[in-house]
């Protein structure tokens, strides 16, 4: 009997060792699994990981793109709005000088009605009407031009009677405009001149200048004062001096009215309602 209790024990106990040997295999094959599970697991966290840093700074970049965008589009915005003002500004830049140039053009039209009006004014005071006599305007000043046949002889400073009534019209224009300042001035051709005292063109240019500034005065009552003599001897010719008809031509005397514009608006305005009355 106490054989077979012992017996027995020893069976029990063989089958328990049996029994934890394989809960301790059915563990390590779990804990196996749960280890490769974690390998597993810890292997796709650190791949997430990565992929989220490399999400993260793409993310970062787009980011950083967009702001830049962002502040392209404002500097393009403001560029834009410059460029729309600059545009504004050269339109407003262009009105003016369109008005400017009209306004140009418009004075430009009443300084030759102007200049018709005073040429016509004067072309009447001197009430002579002769080809070799040309009254114009040219840089603010009058000039009266008259040829030397007209008043002197040939390689003469002396003035013929013919001239002196031609100069009385002038002096009668001077005479009515105390505030005038006349310059004679004379011209020769080219011809070499030599008589006496007179050693060249210069001195005979002066000396024709000084003649009619002595018969404005001493016959025809002009003030001095409103009077300047020069000589400008052959070196201002109108032609070439190559034709008797040229020379001609450069052998001239001018006249030439030297006013304060405003002096003239008197006559100018007369000279212009009657024209607008005709």
């Amino acid at each position: 009997m106490r054989r077979t209790v012992v017996l027995l024990s020893i069976v029990a106990l063989t089958l328990g060792s049996c029994g934890t040997k394989k809960k301790i295999a059915a563990l390590e094959a779990q804990n196996k699994e749960c280890q490769d599970l974690l390998n597993s697991a810890t292997t796709k966290l650190n791949l997430c990981l990565s992929e989220k840093e490399l999400l993260t700074n793409q993310v970062n970049d787009l980011k950083k793109n967009n702001s830049d965008l962002i502040n392209n589009l404002g500097n393009l915005t403001t560029l834009t709005t410059k460029g729309a003002e600059n545009l504004e500004k050269s339109l407003e830049s262009l009105k003016e000088k369109d008005l400017k140039i009209s306004r140009l053009q418009d004075a430009l039209t009443k300084k030759d009605s102007v200049t018709l009006a005073l040429v016509t004014s004067l072309k009447g005071a001197v009430g002579v009407s002769d080809p070799d006599i040309e009254i114009n305007v040219d840089k603010g000043v009058v000039m009266i031009s008259i040829a030397d046949k007209l008043l002197f002889k040939s390689g003469s400073y002396e003035i013929s009677d013919r001239a002196k009534e031609i100069l009385g019209k002038v002096a009668k224009v001077v005479n009515d405009k105390p505030d005038f300042e006349c310059m004679v001035e004379s011209h020769t051709d080219n011809v070499p001149y030599r008589n006496g005292v007179l050693l060249d063109n210069w001195d005979l240019s002066v000396k024709r200048a000084t003649a009619v500034v002595r018969v404005l005065t001493n016959t025809h009552k002009v003030n001095p004062r409103q009077l300047i003599a020069a000589g400008r001897s052959e070196y201002l010719p109108i032609v070439e001096n190559n034709t008797v008809e040229n020379r001609a031509a450069n052998r001239r005397t001018r006249i030439i009215v030297m006013p304060k514009i405003d002096q003239f608006y008197d006559m100018i305005e007369k000279e212009m309602k009657n024209q607008s009355g005709k």
